[in-house]
């Protein structure tokens, strides 16, 4: 067989452009010495320049990062016109709370950090300077296979002085990858490998798919021991993911990964089921029990235990996720709700101290280690340790550089959170969107809400500031708020529908910043709801409560009210938003407590006094 018309067959009408490279080198390897004469099919030829193509169009959304005192630095890629971008935490803690970025347009921008997550080693930065930054594409990172084409864009060694990333190509050699923690902390989970080189200084930068999509951010590499070179084992933090934890992360927060709260492990029948389980969870709660074999969990079936903490690292603290399993040949189909893993004391401590890093971070004008040295150091010598402040190149202390006026004006410090600057945006973004259709800001006195039951009959809800009243056919009731909410979760069997109705009331009527401690949480699937919604979270009166908000609309979805941890909430679910009298309020509200519906309400009818009326 010719080498050309082998190259033709290879490129035939149908067959996956990922195999044009083989025939490329199959055509060299058949014509041996004549590869001289070697004829290159028009389709491998236009393959390299829509590959060429791509590349060069992907590049511009790539970012190196360096700490603002000249230390170490990584890789990001801006995802958002806006400047937003993705980079490792490790990259950017010992940056501290601003660094600089150089592009492929030969700007250097200045940047402040927005949102961390330590556990899944992923943060979250704004890069200023315009509003048209060129940003990558997200791609559904499920839908890459082994085998797919990728490549690897940043700044390996710092080497990228013109701020041109490094382009690195590849296959995808491993999906679904489970990586144990790291250190004290940083555990990579459903991760994608990759034989595309990442090095020291690619890590926070892009794997990108042969489409120039964003499927993954680059973190760790597996290196030949105690050498810093590439050994075709690398790993990428899927960008779904990173998805889940994208509105955790620009709600400015520390945010934490989720446990489920109980372990699971192989029995004797090579069964993956619960080997142990907290009575406290909420997966106790809505019925799992020690034995039980896990069928699905966050809609993937489950297969092995490492399997199992894959799915459960892509999920934040909180969520609330559906989980199959089989007890005695029969299935059970539940929500179970995610606690978390660190309390926020023990994240907060394990993020400032030291973390043993991924990869090694490097440094201005620092050599990688030659054989001597290794040499020298003996077979039992270890690495020196990466220190929290990177020296400044040549040796000499880390300087002390001024905040630039723009980071300063976009950063606040308060304990807990990465940047509560972006948490106030958000938290304020949140509520007037909602008080814009509601009109409920300022609207004190008595409020009257009734309608007609479904199974007959009429009610009447009366709110004030501090008491809440219920005239229902059979009997009426009233509840009066005290400094302790959780004492009172009435009417009862509800699990405190009156506290959340008060507290629902409160937040519409005083706002954000006259409500007590309320923060934006993020974003966070709602039940019955596609998609995420944003999440504020209330404390006050010794509860907390959360409020979910549609993210398009601005409307009020859901409430739900926690008396103490480890119980049920009480859940409020408004739906069919209408427009009253220039307000779009509810006309359907749900009360469910646990795994039972409580009642429903038709609000038929909405009554606002003036608060100035005795």
């Amino acid at each position: 067989m010719r080498p050309r018309r082998f190259a033709e067959e290879w490129t035939m009408p149908g067959l996956p452009r990922r195999w044009l490279p083989l025939a490329v080198a199959c055509c060299v390897w058949l014509g041996g010495a004549r590869v001289g004469r070697c004829e290159v099919a028009p389709a491998v030829l236009e393959a390299q320049a829509q590959r060429v193509a791509v590349m060069a169009q992907a590049k511009d959304a790539v970012v190196a990062i360096f700490s603002a005192d000249g230390g170490g630095g990584g890789s990001g890629v801006v995802i958002s016109s806006d400047g937003y971008a993705l980079s490792n935490f490790h990259v950017v803690k010992p940056c501290g709370q601003a660094m600089k970025c150089g592009m492929a347009d030969g700007e250097v921008y200045d940047a402040v950090i927005v949102g961390i997550d330590p556990t899944g080693d992923v943060a979250l930065i704004k890069l200023f300077g315009r509003d048209d930054f060129p940003a990558a594409e997200m791609a559904d990172s499920d839908a890459a296979e082994v085998g797919d084409w990728v490549f690897a864009m940043g700044n390996p060694f710092l080497l990228a002085a013109d701020f041109q990333p490094t382009v690195t190509y590849g296959i995808i050699s491993g999906t679904h990858r489970y990586q144990f923690p790291s250190g004290t902390i940083l555990e990579y989970t459903d991760c994608i490998q990759t034989d595309a080189s990442i090095n020291p200084g690619n890590s926070g930068g892009p794997l990108f798919n042969d489409q120039g999509k964003l499927i993954g951010i680059n973190g760790r590499g597996s290196f030949e021991k105690r050498g810093r070179v590439n050994v075709g084992v690398g790993y990428a933090i899927s960008i779904n993911q990173i998805r889940n934890f994208l509105g955790y992360l620009h709600s400015g927060r520390i945010v934490d990964h989720a446990t489920l709260g109980a372990v699971v492990g192989f029995d004797g029948e090579g069964r993956v089921v619960v080997t142990d389980i907290l009575d406290q969870s909420d997966a106790f709660r809505r019925g799992l029990r020690y034995d039980d074999e896990i069928v699905r969990f966050g809609d993937r079936p489950i297969w092995t235990p490492n399997g199992f903490k894959n799915v459960l690292g892509i999920f934040p603290r909180g969520w609330r996720v559906p989980l199959s399993y089989r007890r005695d040949g029969r299935r059970y189909d539940i929500l179970v709700r995610l606690a978390g893993v660190h309390s926020p004391g023990e994240l907060l401590e394990k993020t400032e101290g030291r973390q043993e890093m991924p990869m090694p971070i490097p440094v201005p004008g620092e050599e990688p280690p030659s054989e001597e040295d290794k040499k020298a150091r003996g077979p039992d010598k270890e690495e020196p340790p990466i220190p929290d402040r990177l020296p400044h190149p040549g040796g000499h202390a880390p300087r002390i550089v001024e905040l630039p006026e723009v980071v300063k004006e976009h950063f606040q410090q308060r304990r807990g959170y990465a940047n509560y600057w972006f948490n106030n945006l958000h938290r304020d973004r949140v509520w007037n969107a909602w008080n814009q259709t509601s009109g409920l800001s300022g609207q004190g006195g008595e409020w009257t809400i009734s309608g007609s039951l479904e199974g007959g009959g009429k009610y009447t809800f009366r709110l004030t500031d501090h008491q809440i009243a219920l005239e229902l056919p059979s009997h009426s009731s009233s509840w009066t708020a005290t400094d302790e909410l959780a004492t009172s979760p009435d009417p009862p069997g509800s699990g405190g529908l009156f506290p959340a109705l008060h507290l629902w009331r409160r937040l519409a009527v005083l706002g954000p910043a006259r409500f007590g401690e309320i923060y934006y949480l993020g974003t966070a699937p709602l039940v019955g709801r596609p998609g995420l919604v944003d999440v504020l979270v209330g404390l006050d009166g010794g509860v907390e409560a959360r409020f979910y908000f549609d993210p398009t609309q601005g409307h009020l979805l859901a409430v739900e009210m926690f008396p103490e941890d480890g119980v049920d909430p009480c859940e409020i679910y408004f739906s069919d938003d209408r427009e009253v009298e220039g307000r779009h309020l509810p006309r359907r509200m749900e009360v469910r407590f646990g795994d039972e519906p409580f009642a429903v309400f038709p609000l038929e009818r909405f009554t606002f006094e003036s608060a100035d009326k005795p």
